[in-house]
């Protein structure tokens, strides 16, 4: 991928390019950026930059050479990936013809779409120890065709403790190495880690940017393109899947579990509890991290209109309806319950469980004024 085929970003290719040029490259990058900002786009295109044995000071790869050929297809011999897969000894070289598939769909996928492909199921994707392990070794082979040997860590966050085998390494890699880490969240990966790497910000598209990209190479027409690039709020991915799939599931079954709760009958409930938790762990998070969404959407309607609000048109009316119940103290103790079970998915909790738990106690938040609610949040 050359930096003239990327959308938008013009300042950040910039910054990129610039170390490109520069006599001391980075050796440890961290781009960093929400889901759908094109960072792993961004990485590509340095890698091939990196790679490409015409490239000329300030200019792009040349797109011709065969270490370009070769990087553009992500089967460069120095081109390594290393990203979440599933399995307690799981390697990302088992799944490297699906991602080199994934890659040439949607460079713009999330961690959830990539899962889902490699049949995760009620599986959590993680990096290995003998991930960390092949990744060391790979590090240490000689340099096969180019100039140097190139490192892509896709979602550094899934190492969890097992990025202190990689600290040496990233601090004092091989000559002629570079490492790319690509993050959504800082506050997930061990801060000697972070410490070793400079840091390039990736912000999330403007609204144009997600337009002119669905009506240039989807073939869209510029009204619809507009709707869904203002309800995509700088996430392309999240245009795209709405353009392929309609209206997400997950907000038809995150505001019925919260009307079930509202209405706090005990059978309801239990029914909804063994419904989610039979969803498989990483369609959980997904289902919380929308009801994170669509809390932050009500806290903008409450506090700038409609206009600003980022939903669809059924979901907006149901948040035109809540927030006749929904005071800010309701919102603040939600948001927090909904962020500590996000948590507890990832440590592997009982989800039915789980479940029923969060839903009794959404119910006790409707109940409760908000003077009440944080007297028990101060009190915990």
């Amino acid at each position: 991928m050359r930096f003239s085929e990327l959308i938008g970003q013009e300042n950040t290719q910039k910054q990129v390019r610039q170390m490109l040029d520069s006599e001391r490259m980075p050796h440890a990058l961290l781009f960093l950026g929400p889901e759908g900002s094109g960072k792993l786009s961004l990485a590509l295109a340095f890698a091939q930059a990196v790679l490409c044995t015409n490239r000329k000071s300030g200019e792009d790869s040349c797109g011709t050479c065969s270490q370009c050929i070769k990087s553009s297809r992500w089967i460069h011999p120095d081109l390594h990936f290393s990203f979440p897969t599933v399995g307690s000894k799981a390697t990302s070289d088992t799944f490297l013809p699906q991602w080199r598939e994934a890659l040439a769909e949607n460079p713009y996928m999330t961690a959830f779409d990539w899962l889902q492909l490699i049949g995760a199921e009620n599986r959590q994707g993680n990096i290995t120890r003998e991930e960390c392990s092949r990744i060391i070794h790979k590090i240490g082979l000689k340099v096969f065709e180019g100039t140097h040997k190139v490192m892509i860590i896709w979602l550094p966050e899934y190492l969890g403790n097992e990025g202190n085998r990689l600290l040496k390494l990233i601090e004092e890699p091989p000559e002629k190495t570079v490492f790319i880490l690509v993050a959504e969240d800082a506050d997930k990966i061990l801060n000697t880690i972070l410490s070793r790497c400079q840091l390039v910000q990736v912000e999330g598209f403007q609204d144009s940017e997600v337009e002119a990209a669905l009506v240039e190479r989807q073939n869209l027409d510029a009204e619809k393109a507009k709707a869904l690039a203002f309800l995509a709020d700088g996430n392309l991915n999240e245009a795209l899947s709405m353009l392929q799939e309609g209206v997400n599931d997950n907000a038809g079954l995150f505001l019925d579990w919260l009307r079930a709760c509202y209405l706090g009958k005990p059978a309801e409930l239990t029914e909804w509890a063994d419904k989610i938790g039979g969803l498989g762990r990483e369609n959980q998070k997904q289902l919380l991290q929308y009801g994170l969404h669509f809390l932050r959407e009500l806290m903008s309607l409450k506090t700038r209109g409609a206009d600003a609000v980022r939903l669809q048109q059924s979901e907006l009316e149901t948040a035109t309806k809540m927030d006749r119940v929904i005071s800010w103290g309701r919102l603040e103790a939600l948001s927090v319950l909904f962020t500590d079970n996000i948590y507890h998915i990832e440590r592997n909790a009982h989800a039915r469980l789980q479940f029923l738990d969060a839903g009794i106690r959404i119910c006790q938040i409707f109940k409760l004024e908000d003077h009440e609610l944080r007297r028990m949040y101060s009190q915990t």
